[in-house]
């Protein structure tokens, strides 16, 4: 069966895109590791010794950088509905993340550790419905943030990936509402024409700790 025109110009940018060959040079399993490595090294996050959640992790770029970034000290959690491959240093959960159960699991293996940083990648089964997709979305950054509050550290980090649409300013005003501070981010390794951003919550407000 031949190509469409859009599947082969994405073909052609991917195998193009500098990021994807950065990846590949330095071992990473996938471009959008650039983009948490920027913010992570631009914010101080992620610092030897801490314990750092991972969500929507698959294929395991995001975790790759965060356990380079804490060392052996530190404990890096990753959780995807999909299979991670092991890497080393991480402990890997498959599920997800909106069952009770898994919640459950990823609370056992903290063992009762406060989180420095949580970190959100996830994103919906794709329906191609522009609304659905929209509110699956937003729907999963709740769930980040819910799960933040209830287990950072007061002075920890909450980074999560929201696409702008609906629910996007609702869910920047819940944010701002639970952090001290809260900044959006829009790492170089963001396609111009993507309408994903970072934002990133510092310190949970006193109202809201625990």
């Amino acid at each position: 069966m031949a190509r469409s025109k859009s599947s082969s110009a994405w073909l052609k940018r991917h195998v193009n895109d500098p990021y994807v060959r950065k990846a590949s040079a330095q071992g990473y399993r996938a471009r959008s590791a650039f983009k948490l490595l920027e913010i992570v090294q631009r914010e101080g996050l992620a610092l030897i010794g801490q314990t750092v959640v991972d969500l929507g992790a698959a294929p395991g770029g995001w975790s790759q950088v965060l356990a380079q970034r804490v060392g052996g000290a530190g404990k890096v959690i990753a959780l995807d509905l999909l299979e991670v491959p092991p890497i080393p240093g991480v402990t890997v959960i498959q599920g997800d993340f909106g069952e009770e159960s898994v919640l459950r699991r990823l609370e056992e293996t903290l063992q009762g550790r406060k989180i420095d940083l949580v970190v959100s990648d996830m994103a919906p089964n794709i329906s191609g419905v522009r609304a659905t997709d929209q509110a699956r979305s937003i729907h999963l950054c709740e769930l980040a943030l819910d799960f933040a509050k209830s287990h950072l550290n007061p002075r920890g980090a909450l980074l999560v990936k929201a696409f702008q649409g609906a629910g996007y300013p609702e869910f920047l005003a819940a944010m701002r509402k639970s952090f001290v501070t809260v900044a959006s981010k829009k790492p170089r390794a963001s396609r111009d024409e993507s309408k994903e951003m970072y934002l990133l919550g510092k310190s949970l407000r006193s109202s809201t700790v625990a």
